[in-house]
């Protein structure tokens, strides 16, 4: 069961999911997060926060953040994932109360495996990459990481504000 109350979780869905899509379709067209959308995640949270979270878990979001940040600049500087996926997870990681990260972290990793073999899949049929010619994803050498985390932010907050 999530800690995260339902009318909150929907409110955060209807006002992510716009942003969310356009990371992840960003990501696989340009193999880019575009800092306004990082910003407009943050700018959702500060505004919207006060009135979906206590105020405990409203500061720790912050928290989750700035630790998410630093966590996402060591992927970025040793492990080869791109900064804008490392800003894009923190901006996520504010809106995830602490007690549902045991759950959002499987899911992260699973729709990260699920979408790392669809990429790779449909770059490898005709027809998909003659209708999207113009994707840098394609032919990149890495995985467009966006498109997994983008996922996991909308089925968590999907699940919390229809599931069980």
């Amino acid at each position: 069961m999530l800690s995260l109350d339902a009318t909150a979780a929907l409110w955060i869905l209807i006002f992510t999911t716009p942003l969310s899509f356009l990371a992840a379709f960003n990501d696989l067209a340009r193999m880019k997060l575009p800092n306004a959308i990082v910003m407009a995640l943050a700018a959702v949270y500060i505004v919207l926060g006060p009135f979906l979270f206590d105020w405990p878990t409203y500061f720790w979001g912050f928290a989750h953040g700035v630790v998410m940040y630093f966590v996402g600049m060591f992927a970025y500087a040793f492990l080869g994932v791109g900064g804008g996926d490392g800003k894009y997870a923190a901006a996520v990681a504010m809106f995830i109360p602490t007690n549902d990260a045991r759950f959002v972290v499987p899911l992260f990793c699973a729709y990260l495996i699920g979408a790392f073999v669809t990429h790779r899949l449909f770059r490898a049929v005709p027809a998909v990459r003659r209708s999207t010619q113009t994707w840098v994803s394609w032919g990149h050498k890495k995985f467009p990481v966006g498109l997994a985390l983008a996922g996991t932010f909308t089925t968590y907050f999907g699940l919390a504000a229809f599931g069980p």
